[in-house]
């Protein structure tokens, strides 16, 4: 395959920083299992650490089978990383519904009160489409995703009118740079494996 630039130019049109609220996508060759075509939500990015959950990867297990007094079946997890891989998180739409939630931005929230959860979502208050569950969490220690950003194996972007919240992710990675066009639809379009015609 004849790339139209090198990967190592990546940092020529990544010039944005990761920050709390917004994504990061894995470079489109990273061969890595955990992280492989990921597109991660960042919860948060400062000089102690970074913590997001990966949206796009779904597990072939659901919320009843870890939660048995779930009453609604077949809700999906996700994986979310490999901090803490057998803890629920989750991140939702409901700040003013959920008690103790913390907001990551303007219509996003994290933790709350999950007995709360349970209740609501038996009683059919919560509408599910506005809630992810995941195990684990991606989490990186001080100044470790700045050096991977250095070594070019993560874009970062602006969260624009994508739905975290959907359960069709297994072309999100894809999906999200084609929209930004030009030269980040070029990436999407890269093989997985880069001697690939």
């Amino acid at each position: 395959m004849i790339m139209k630039f090198p990967l190592s130019d990546l940092n020529k049109i990544n010039n944005l920083n990761p920050q709390k609220g917004n994504l990061i996508l894995a470079e489109p060759f990273m061969e890595d299992d955990y992280f492989g075509r990921s597109v991660v939500f960042m919860c948060e990015h400062n000089k102690k650490g970074s913590y997001g959950f990966i949206l796009n990867n779904k597990l072939e297990i659901f919320l009843d089978d870890i939660v048995p007094e779930i009453e609604l079946k077949k809700i999906n997890i996700y994986y979310g990383g490999p901090v803490n891989s057998t803890n629920l998180f989750y991140l939702h739409q409901l700040g003013d519904l959920i008690e103790d939630s913390t907001q990551i931005s303007d219509n996003i929230w994290t933790s709350g009160d999950f007995n709360q959860i349970i209740e609501f979502i038996n009683m059919g208050i919560i509408d599910v489409t506005k809630i992810k569950f995941f195990l684990g969490y991606a989490g990186w220690t001080e100044g470790q995703l700045a050096t991977e950003f250095k070594s070019n194996s993560w874009i970062a972007l602006e969260l624009i009118n994508e739905d975290i919240f959907k359960t069709d992710s297994d072309n999100l990675w894809k999906d999200i740079l084609k929209k930004r066009g030009g030269k980040m639809k070029a990436i999407a379009n890269f093989p997985l494996n880069p001697t690939d015609n």
